[in-house]
């Protein structure tokens, strides 16, 4: 039957486009009251950050800010960034959350490609954020915003920011937009090579990823929410959005710091946050003392496969850990590891390598597949036959932002193709074994540069572990280990190869290895192609 020619088109009382703006409204609806944000001695209640979103939104138009235009973000994790995730969506207009860790071209390559019509930015990048200014083509409006946490700083703008907000509408009558397809944010991915792309988000995938991750983690409105993932990070992965939708309390946080954020856990009785490897790494390093009082956690892990060791000395410290995976194009993280009744029988370092898979799509994401590159089959459910990571689905972007060959590239036969190589084992999880650059071939054998971090990374002197291949004249590549070691911590070349000689076949052991500090992008992870060029220069004695 045609539900359209019998006269059954949608209308306004059967269909609404989906966006994160209908979060908003019903958390100002049914938890006006409620706690909303915390940040140092400030408080503020959803009524008040709804109140403040039409007031930024009302300011904004007065501007001139309307559909699709761009405003950019330079800010950490405080308050002004929560509301930004709202207003200039309430005008149809797209966000862009700037990397505060980025270098003054590359911001204003990403201002001028991204077309920024107003720049929010914070004292604390004050220098880089004048650099890239000047060199912008176009220059945007710029406005303050004063933390009271920031004591210096140069002031960039016309304006700040409460300042702004006081001369807008609290009563200023948004929309929502006319099409759930439409632009919502713009987030520049953090490419080694060539200019960043630039991943354009529509309203629909950012709605169905806010809710994905209340089913899929089981988070409701009792939760206490910590910032220690960057809402610029894939817009936090759309929590922005997701604890408007159950009314919870989300405490910012500036800067990551170990013990300071154990002491905000202890303080308001956190139990959730977010994070990269590096962050939980470090959590799990922490001294014992630290962590006293905690109470029980729940963290999202995403990056690297998390390394047992981290896993378990997470669960020593109350934290229940799910690995989730994802990409930039995808918001974030898209598929997660979800845990079965049947691990809880296994031994630790059993459960743990279980929990360190990618698993599975998230329940709103249309699917996940390893497929073969070429033939775009599946692989078998063996945990042996590496096939590419593709994603398909509404929480996948738009495409990247001017770059048509870019974008069919990546959409090539109907899937989003990750570059990440995979095996799924018989239960159906998926498991990443590397990157297709980042494969050793070895004498014509594969070696996987992840199983052998992991096995470094079991180490209780080792932080964090990056291994690339090394050219080498009679096997073709051998793996070259890269070791950061835990502070305090001491422990040399032949232990650490010692160690891994009970854990790795012969041929997948580092042929080099190499201590100190490893380097990380903007986003914090591991700079393997600067690694690979170090291990090209070491000398036949490593």
């Amino acid at each position: 039957m045609n539900g359209n020619a019998s006269g059954l088109a949608p209308n306004r009382a059967n269909y609404t486009a989906l966006s994160p703006l209908s979060f908003l409204g019903k958390a100002e609806r049914l938890h006006a009251g409620r706690l909303a944000v915390i940040h140092g001695e400030r408080r503020l209640r959803w009524g008040e950050v709804a109140q403040r979103c039409r007031r930024l939104a009302s300011a904004l138009a007065g501007m001139g800010i309307g559909q699709g235009d761009t405003v950019a973000v330079m800010l950490p994790n405080v308050p002004a960034m929560i509301e930004l995730h709202f207003a200039p969506a309430m005008l149809g207009a797209v966000l862009n959350t700037l990397n505060t860790r980025l270098d003054a071209a590359t911001l204003a390559f990403m201002l001028d490609h991204g077309g920024a019509k107003v720049l929010f930015t914070d004292r604390e990048f004050a220098p880089v954020v004048a650099q890239a200014l000047a060199l912008c083509r176009q220059r945007p409006r710029v406005i303050d915003v004063d933390d009271p946490a920031v004591v210096d700083g140069q002031w960039l703008g016309e304006c700040e920011y409460e300042a702004l907000l006081a001369g807008g509408d609290p009563d200023f009558a948004w929309q929502l937009p006319a099409d759930e397809w439409d632009a919502i944010a713009l987030n520049y991915t953090s490419g080694t090579t060539g200019d960043p792309k630039g991943v354009v988000y529509h309203h629909r995938g950012a709605y169905l990823n806010a809710v994905a991750n209340i089913v899929d983690w089981g988070i409701d409105s009792q939760a206490v929410y910590l910032w220690t993932l960057p809402m610029f990070h894939c817009n936090g992965w759309c929590f922005p959005w997701t604890l408007a939708a159950i009314g919870a309390t989300q405490v910012c946080l500036r800067r990551f710091e170990v013990h300071h954020v154990l002491e905000l856990m202890r303080e308001y009785q956190v139990t959730h946050y977010c994070g990269a490897p590096v962050i939980h790494a470090a959590l799990a390093a922490a001294p014992d003392g630290w962590k006293a009082g905690l109470g029980p956690m729940h963290a999202q892990i995403a990056g690297a496969a998390p390394p047992a060791a981290v896993i378990q000395a997470l669960e020593a410290m109350g934290v229940s850990v799910t690995h989730v995976y994802g990409l930039t194009e995808v918001y974030g993280p898209a598929a997660l590891c979800p845990p079965r009744p049947e691990w809880e029988a296994l031994s630790a370092d059993e459960r743990a390598q279980r929990y360190s898979r990618q698993g599975v799509a998230c329940l709103l994401q249309e699917d996940m597949q390893v497929l073969d590159p070429l033939t775009l089959q599946p692989v078998p459910h063996d945990g042996q036959t590496l096939g590419e990571i593709m994603f398909r689905g509404n929480i996948t972007m738009k495409g990247y932002l001017d770059n048509p060959r870019a974008t069919a590239e990546a959409f090539a036969g109907g899937w989003f193709h990750t570059g990440d190589l995979a095996v799924v084992h018989p239960d159906g999880y998926a498991q990443i074994r590397d990157r297709s650059k980042d494969v050793i071939i070895s004498g014509g054998e594969n070696i996987s540069s992840i199983e052998v971090e992991d096995a470094l990374c079991r180490h209780p002197a080792v932080l964090a572990a990056a291994v690339v291949a090394r050219p080498d004249s009679k096997w073709g590549e051998t793996p070259c280990a890269f070791v950061e070691l835990k502070e305090g911590s001491r422990v040399d070349e032949a232990a650490l190869l010692a160690h891994c000689a009970g854990l790795l076949a012969r041929y997948k052991l580092p042929r080099s290895l190499v201590i100190g500090p490893l380097p990380r992008t903007a986003t914090g992870k591991v700079q393997k192609f600067v690694l690979r060029e170090r291990a090209s220069g070491l000398d036949a004695a490593g």
